[in-house]
């Protein structure tokens, strides 16, 4: 019966035509995620062995790449010029669409990031759009373009937050001005739900096991154990975060009336400081982030001038080093350090040392090291020049401008921008720039002074190779200093490079720096005695307090509304319930079309109920929320229906789709010798009768359980239907903004189905991916 109904049904409705799909290469393993890009016709996958594609519409592949680890989530950004990635080590991948190149790396999670979902502000999402400010950024007006990571032919510096190949990278996100306010949610598998701003700027995170849960109308509060998040889905207005995850409900007055079974809940949070504080947050993160990727330039550029002194002086000691073994075998009873300053004071040279300098070391020696270290000494002047100290500058000055921000306490103190935590900073960055500023001069004056020594050395060993003599004439005093603190390893630049160095100045200095610093309002009296290092450090420190305390303050105001629990997990149900078809989208409301500063939403929450799980069997739920997003969850806004899928198919995947309507993908199940069908059917939820689901919570929280199940009639009008002439398999990819679907089958085949138009020819298989 079911079968003749599909039949009738593809008769009836017109099927969508299909593109030609057309892989470049064989693709080894199946496509176990697949994503439309929102603004463009291009289609993100990865496959089971995490490598990522990104095709055309016309299945032209733009690029493949592979990122090392195993990818477990993936969405695109809201204007489609990012994806982001989540991996099975709880990073989040951002990379580029037109390349494919990694932009960003941060670490979100400390396990594996089962979804990701990136929400874009709304401007109709405003009631009142006076009340928007508008921001300038004014680094642009006094600073040129900020600095890119330095690189010296093919010398990186090593592993940042950021990509060192990409040079681009660091504008793209610092114009973060320039964009809509956007949030990327992510869900981890222990629980946690992170919150970044733009895609990298940490805001806010909660973990649902430790967050008090109010249920129904009960008045007890309740937590979820052993939860792990689902999906997730933050609506349009930045409002309300809908948030399906698996977990025991426990009764934390009273355990034994607690629920034993794990089971599928849907948790409904408050998210309304994202919408209420919009500005606000817009205005820190643009600053914070732009500081954050500035402190790995200035990161990086300390890293990349250590190594190159430290190439360089690697070689002046090997070289150098040469002499004490020749002392030893002359019989001298004398030292490395004896010798040279009886050179550098024009005395007679020793036969050791007039065999170092004539034999062992050479003219063609000495060279080397005199090109080592001046070309050492041009490449870190470069470095400071071009990276590092514009980066501090430019971190001075947008620490400035949110020291600003944080003296306005009405707007700003609610999200957690302290003003004392930014003055440290102020003060820190501050030290830093004097500090840049001194290593600046005295690596200009170490290196003046070594190509000075250097010449002087070249013309003593001219002297004796060229005249029979055993003296040289004597150097002068600045050439005897530096080469004394050399030999006995007290390196200016090294010592400023080293953490925990302590430097010496003598005490008028000291006095005198202590005397400017209190009268500039400043606390650290002592940091000329700190190297660089150590100062970048303090710096890290407190840019990291000032910094937690918006995320703490934010985490804090997002607060759950309510939980409706959907199915339970029972072991029983032998199948893995967290690879169930689940989707959630957020719809306006069609009562508040007609105004056009402000619009309210209703959130749809669609799922597959596992068999034998609410004694049911083949079942897919629809539940709705109308209530307001900024007020607790109550019963009397939830509705639903459960639709009875034909005996003979089986529910593939499913995913909302645009105007409040559902895609079903359907395979056959039955063991026939005939080739399998299967079947793509778009039905709209408003032909369906939503049922208020019944507030009978504890007696059963499951009160879907109550609802009688609606049997799938395929040849109503409640839908179209679509014939595939295989078997299909997970994911469906819908495109909501683009109006497409993309179906895989289990033969490698991919399908493309344009959803909004009706045209003769049914579907064909497109590609084969062998």
């Amino acid at each position: 019966m079911a079968e003749e109904q599909m039949e009738d049904a593809s008769t009836a409705a017109a099927a969508s035509t299909p593109f030609q799909l057309q892989f470049d290469k064989p693709i080894p393993s199946q496509i176990k995620m697949a994503e439309w890009n929102p603004e463009k016709d291009l289609l993100a996958m990865v496959t089971d062995d995490s490598k990522v594609l990104l095709h055309r519409f016309n299945w032209q592949r733009l690029w493949t790449i592979s990122p090392g680890k195993c990818i477990t989530s993936i969405c695109w950004s809201p204007d489609g010029k990012i994806i982001a990635l989540g991996t099975e080590d709880g990073l989040v991948l951002l990379h580029d669409v037109e390349n494919g190149k990694m932009l960003r790396t941060t670490k979100s999670h400390d396990v594996a990031i089962v979804c990701l979902n990136w929400a874009e502000d709304d401007p109709l999402s405003r009631p009142d759009k006076d009340e928007f400010l508008f921001y300038e950024d004014r680094t642009t007006r006094f600073f040129p373009p900020a600095p890119v990571m330095p690189r010296i032919g093919g010398l990186s510096s090593g592993d940042t937050g950021l990509a060192d190949e990409n040079e681009e990278a660091i504008p793209e996100f610092s114009s973060a001005s320039c964009q809509r306010f956007n949030i990327l949610c992510s869900g981890g598998k222990d629980g946690c739900v992170c919150f970044s701003i733009f895609g990298i700027f940490p805001v806010g995170m909660i973990n649902i096991t430790k967050i008090p849960i109010n249920v129904g109308s009960s008045g007890k509060s309740y937590q979820l154990k052993d939860a792990s998040v689902s999906k997730v889905s933050l609506s349009r207005n930045l409002q309300k975060l809908v948030l399906l995850c698996f977990g025991k409900l426990v009764d934390t007055d009273n355990l034994s009336h607690s629920c034993e079974s794990s089971g599928l809940h849907c948790l409904y949070l408050d998210t309304s400081i994202f919408f209420n504080r919009k500005n606000e947050l817009h205005q820190v993160s643009q600053q914070a982030s732009s500081i954050q990727d500035l402190v790995e330039v200035v990161r990086a550029s300390v890293s990349l001038i250590s190594k190159q002194w430290s190439n360089a002086m690697s070689l002046f000691h090997e070289k150098f080093s040469a002499l004490s073994n020749l002392i030893s075998a002359h019989g001298v009873e004398s030292s490395s350090e004896d010798e040279f300053l009886s050179l550098l004071f024009g005395t007679r040279t020793s036969p050791a040392l007039h065999h170092f300098l004539a034999s062992s070391l050479g003219e063609a020696g000495l060279k080397r090291i005199a090109k080592a270290v001046d070309s050492a000494g041009r490449d870190i002047r470069g470095i400071i020049t071009e990276h590092l100290q514009p980066a501090v500058e430019i971190i001075s000055f947008r620490l400035a401008e949110l020291r600003g921000l944080a003296r306005w306490r009405s707007r700003f103190q609610i999200i957690g921008l302290d003003e004392k935590l930014i003055d440290g900073v102020t003060e820190s960055i501050g030290m830093l720039v004097v500090q840049v500023e001194r290593f600046s001069r005295v690596a200009a004056t170490v290196v003046y002074l070594f190509q000075n020594f250097f010449a002087w050395v070249l013309k003593s060993v001219k002297i004796l190779l060229n005249e029979p003599t055993d003296q040289v004439p004597a150097a002068n005093s600045e050439l005897v200093v530096i080469f004394l603190k050399f030999l006995l390893d007290k390196d200016p630049i090294k010592q400023l490079l080293e953490a925990d160095e302590r430097i010496e100045c003598d005490m008028d200095t000291a006095r005198h720096v202590e005397q400017l610093v209190v009268f500039g309002g400043f606390t650290d009296t002592q940091f000329l005695e700190k190297s660089l290092v150590k100062q970048f450090n303090e710096l890290e420190v407190s840019l990291k307090e000032a910094f937690l305390m918006p995320f703490t303050t934010i985490s804090s105001q997002i607060q759950c509304q309510g939980l409706l629990p959907l199915y339970p997990v029972t072991s029983s149900v032998t199948l893995s319930s967290s690879c169930m078809p689940t989707s959630i989208s957020f719809y306006k409301d069609e009562d508040s079309s007609h105004e056009e500063s402000s619009y309210s939403l209703t959130d749809y929450v669609c799922f597959k109920i596992p068999d034998g799980s609410l004694n049911k069997r083949n079942c897919i739920g629809v539940i709705k929320d109308s209530g307001n997003c900024c007020t607790a969850l109550s019963m009397t806004s939830l509705s639903g229906f459960l639709l009875h899928i034909p005996d003979e198919y089986e529910c593939v995947d499913l995913s909302l789709y645009k105007d409040n309507q559902v895609v079903l993908l359907l395979s056959e199940t039955s063991c026939s010798d005939s080739p399998a069908k299967s079947w793509m059917v778009m039905l709209q939820t408003e032909n369906f009768s939503f049922m208020p689901l019944p507030g009978t919570f504890p007696a059963n929280i499951y009160s879907l359980q109550k609802l009688v199940a609606l049997d799938l009639q395929l040849d109503t009008d409640y839908g179209k239907v679509r014939s595939i002439p295989h078997t299909v398999s997970t994911p469906l990819a819908v495109s909501a903004s683009r109006g497409v679907a993309c179906v895989f089958s289990s033969r490698r085949h991919a399908l493309v189905y344009i959803l909004d138009e009706d045209e003769e020819e049914e579907g064909d298989e497109i590609s084969d991916m062998e």
